[in-house]
């Protein structure tokens, strides 16, 4: 029995000792290990909207709160998204990165939005050794691989004497360089220039995702009848297009006539005298005319005065009689000279040539005729007095 129990001892103090050379063997073969939870990624802007092709910036800060440099390797994870990024440090690419003790470096990610995507939210991470990243992309409308054409203003009012300058703005929306030909659809006798800068273009070229200001000048026919007329414009290739449509709208026309009641420009007039001559100013468009102002170009030493001088307005198809009092120089020779009439507006200018014969004075002929009988009575007294003897 004593035998038993020495045999029980000897037993329980080796399985002690087999059990603190496994702690001990244990604790020899331990390798520390550094916690994850040493380095942070931080941004302040988890998530942010954008439309397609647009593109986004974030300035992500990787923090090392531990006691000792961290290296760690970095990724970014689209999550099923084919999205094209950037992750650099220091304006380079980068993958992996070492932080010191208790201070921070920053990554910055350019995260590009594609052209075709859908409207929605997208997720990605970025990843530093163990620590992620989630941020988040709100794609704020339909993307699409197309072209658009915008108008500042696309209608207009004006006169049919009025040029129209439109401008346009074409978008290319894929990711290649297009060359679109621009046309416009309008009817004869309208004037469509298309201009880039200050050269008329039939074309131009916009880089992918970029944008070309046109502008658009339009010169309606002459006779065009008032209304509103719509003009499709296009701008397109083989690939994609864009179409918008321009509006002008038209108010009347303008004319104007200066001539005589009997439509006759001619007169005449006696050196030195004066001649009334009647004159009709006719609004031969549809519109109102305002401030029509008269005036004449002479020969030397004539003048030519109006009553009125100035109408302040003529309705549309409306006659206005205004006398003109013409003055010849009192040295003016017989014969015929040329007087130009003027009735102008801000908008229309009508014009006309008088011929007016110049006579000679008829003083002249009654000092001619007086000559004539003082001559006759002297050779009647001559004759009487002599003629006895």
């Amino acid at each position: 029995m004593l035998q038993a129990c020495r045999k029980s001892s000897l037993t329980r103090i080796a399985a002690t000792f087999a059990i603190g050379l496994g702690v001990m063997s244990s604790t020899w073969g331990a390798v520390p290990v550094h916690a994850a939870a040493n380095v942070e990624l931080y941004t302040p802007y988890l998530s942010l909207s954008a439309p397609p092709g647009d593109s986004i910036s974030y300035q992500i800060d990787l923090i090392n709160h531990g006691s000792s440099t961290e290296t760690v390797d970095l990724g970014f994870q689209e999550v099923g998204n084919n999205w094209k990024y950037d992750l650099t440090a220091g304006g380079r690419n980068v993958s992996r990165i070492a932080v010191k003790a208790g201070e921070t470096e920053t990554i910055n990610l350019a995260l590009d939005v594609p052209l075709e995507v859908n409207k929605g939210a997208y997720n990605f991470q970025v990843k530093a050794g163990g620590e992620v990243l989630p941020i988040t992309v709100q794609v704020s409308e339909q993307g699409t691989f197309r072209s658009d054409l915008s108008l500042d203003q696309p209608n207009m009012q004006g006169h049919a004497d009025s040029t129209f300058t439109y401008s346009a703005t074409l978008r290319n929306r894929t990711a290649d360089k297009q060359t679109y030909a621009l046309t416009a659809q309008t009817k004869p006798g309208w004037d469509i220039t298309f201009v880039d800068g200050s050269t008329n273009v039939t074309s131009v070229e916009v880089e992918p995702n970029g944008e070309k200001s046109v502008q658009i000048s339009v010169k309606p026919p002459e006779n065009v009848a008032a209304g509103t007329y719509k003009i499709p414009i296009a701008a397109s290739n083989n690939s994609t297009s864009a179409n918008a449509t321009i509006e002008a709208a038209i108010t009347g026309t303008y004319g104007l006539k200066l001539s005589t009641p009997n439509d006759l420009l001619s007169t005449d007039v006696t050196a030195g005298a004066q001649r009334k001559l009647d004159l009709t100013v006719t609004n031969t468009g549809s519109s109102e005319m305002k401030n029509v102002s008269l005036s004449a170009d002479t020969p030397s030493g004539w003048e030519v005065t109006f009553s009125p001088s100035k109408l302040d307005a003529l309705d549309a198809g409306e006659v206005s009689h205004v006398q003109a009092t013409i003055k010849a120089d009192k040295k003016a020779l017989a014969g015929d000279y040329v007087v130009g009439m003027t009735a102008s507006s801000p908008e229309k200018t009508a014009s006309a040539d008088f011929r007016v014969a110049v006579k000679s004075s008829t003083l002249w002929g009654w000092i001619g005729i007086l000559i004539i009988v003082a001559v006759a009575g002297g050779l009647f007294f001559l004759f009487r007095k002599f003629g006895r003897r």
